[in-house]
């Protein structure tokens, strides 16, 4: 290869699709190509070429959907059996009602187990899951059922294992600016910008995903460059075609969604429900241990809870940007996802931390509220197998990562006895996989998925066309754990929920309007006492005015 005065090696080959290559550096190490589009095996092994205009695509007038109509399901591919298994899926999760699949990473990763987030290949789906053609098959397959596909990307580091890019450029990171997983990329240069904003196109244009979901961005250190790509897709997507940005954002930052980005994950929302309803206040949670039914209306009525307020949490520094000005549907709204089971010692999901109906009368709350919603999977099917986090490393590394885990939860009251946190799983463990595939529960598995199915057709006869211009009217505090909040949605009409997720009935006055859904038998009729019962919410919509 020759080196040209920009610093870049070059050669040009002749050869066709399924050539194999890699580069040897000088000191004689083979190294795969950055920019892979596909593997032959794992991260460690030959690059392949592909033609990425092979696949024969069939729903070739696929438009996708507007965002206010998103409904989103998580998922990971590997738990489903890879890209064909999600897409057998597809029937029953198009008959669920959602309107969105959302992949977690796909982009290759060290081993054939892994949550997607230690990827290190960002163009090359990983081979455990399939072929390229299996990955776009898939996607054709979703928008025959009429369903939009978002990928979740990492842009804000690269995994632990055949990251090989600090040996040959190591100018692509820097040691001043750390991130949890180690040095931060530096986005100051124009080339690793051009190179993530060329991922983001690709799966865009090349796979056509209906949108991204971007991983942390919180440990990105120039935030200006997500809106240079967000202006970058917005110009460069087919004109008429709907494609979507969202951000998990920790900092609480709205300005990037009053430019390119759709919507931002809603950690607030998330935390305090959670309080509400499991009564844990450990770790993030203790920032939403007092007054949780004043927070929980504010972030119902406001988007963000903390808007620029001290955080216990993290030293009492502030946290967060005011967002009362924006739309409900710039906020993404879930009772659990990869990150919040997962991230618990032994994967717990709510069904194993709270009451059934409490956790209905949440999940009426969640799909019916304007907020755009996002189910994990196995949350339709009342599932209690754990979600936990794995991965698939070997020697040192698989050392390291499973004493690393055990050592997290030192600081947790829960796991001061070491014998304890030495039962945590080991990441690397082949039934640790197994254990998180999401599988129906045998007792309320059926109604839990015929409730979800309910809400979700409520939601999209009732609410949706009514969600593009909604705002909210205003939220009261009922009770420690429950409140009432309205909406005026865009027709002029208006979308009441009274919602409460303690155990004691509260004092509430219902509303003159069309009473739409209860989660709880008799939780309506209990109103014309002004008694909202314990565990339920219920829902009304008046006349357009």
């Amino acid at each position: 290869m020759r080196r040209d005065d920009a610093g870049w090696f070059e050669a040009e080959l002749a050869c066709g699709t399924g050539a194999r290559y890699i580069y040897v550096l000088d000191d004689g190490s083979r190294v795969p190509d950055p920019a892979s589009r596909a593997q032959a095996h794992d991260v460690h092994d030959w690059s392949v070429v592909i033609d990425p205009a092979a696949y024969a695509w069939r729903e070739t007038r696929w438009q996708g959907r507007p965002w206010y109509e998103t409904i989103i399901y998580e998922i990971h591919c590997g738990l489903y059996g890879g890209f064909r298994g999600v897409e057998a899926a597809l029937p029953r999760l198009a008959d669920l009602g959602v309107t969105a699949i959302e992949l977690m990473p796909i982009n290759d990763f060290s081993g054939g187990r892994n949550w997607g987030y230690d990827g290190v290949l960002p163009f090359a789906p990983d081979t455990s899951y399939g072929s390229v053609d299996d990955l776009k098959a898939l996607i054709d397959a979703a928008h025959a059922h009429g369903l939009m596909i978002f990928l979740d990307v990492v842009y804000n580091h690269f995994g632990p294992d055949g990251n090989y890019i600090s040996r040959y450029a190591p100018a692509t990171f820097r040691e001043d600016y750390r991130t949890p997983w180690g040095a931060g990329i530096d986005f100051r240069r124009p080339d690793v910008r051009r190179f993530f904003t060329e991922n983001a196109l690709y799966w865009l244009l090349e796979y056509r995903f209906d949108g991204l979901r971007l991983d942390a961005v919180h440990a990105i250190s120039e935030p200006d460059w997500l809106d240079e790509m967000a202006a970058d897709v917005r110009a460069s997507v087919e004109v008429g075609r709907h494609v979507h940005l969202v951000l998990e954002h920790e900092g609480n930052v709205s300005s990037h969604l009053r430019g390119g980005f759709d919507a931002q994950w809603n950690d607030d929302i998330h935390n305090v429900i959670h309080v509400l309803l499991t009564g844990e206040t450990e770790g993030y949670y203790c920032d939403y241990a007092e007054r949780p039914a004043s927070k929980l209306a504010k972030g119902l009525s406001e988007g963000f809870i903390y808007q620029g307020d001290a955080s216990a949490h993290h030293g009492g520094k502030s946290r967060g940007t005011p967002s009362g000005d924006l739309a409900p549907i710039s906020f993404v709204f879930f009772l659990q996802n990869h990150d919040q089971i997962g991230n618990r010692a032994f994967g717990e999901r709510l069904t194993r931390l709270c009451s059934a109906d409490a956790l209905e009368a949440a999940i009426a709350l969640q799909i019916l509220a304007p907020e755009i919603p996002l189910i994990f999977m196995g949350e339709e099917d009342a599932s209690t197998t754990p979600f936990l986090f794995f991965c698939d490393y070997d020697g040192e590394l698989a050392e390291i990562v499973r004493d690393g885990r055990r050592h997290e939860f030192a600081r947790f009251k829960a796991f001061t006895d070491p014998a304890l946190r030495d039962a945590i799983p080991d990441p690397n463990a082949p039934s640790t996989f197994s254990r998180s595939k999401p599988l129906r529960d045998e007792t309320h598995g059926r109604e839990r998925f015929d409730y979800y199915r309910r809400l979700l057709s409520l939601r999209r006869s009732l609410i949706v066309p009514r969600l593009k211009g909604a705002r909210t009217v205003g939220a009261t505090v009922l009770s420690e754990a429950a409140v009432r909040v309205q909406w005026r949605l865009n027709d002029g009409s208006e979308l009441t929920l009274l919602s409460n997720l303690g155990a004691d009935a509260a004092c509430a006055v219902p509303p003159t309007d069309t009473m739409i859904f209860e989660s709880k038998p008799g939780a309506a009729a209990a109103l014309d006492n002004r008694t909202l019962l314990g565990h339920a919410t219920v829902a009304f919509l008046s006349r357009a005015s």
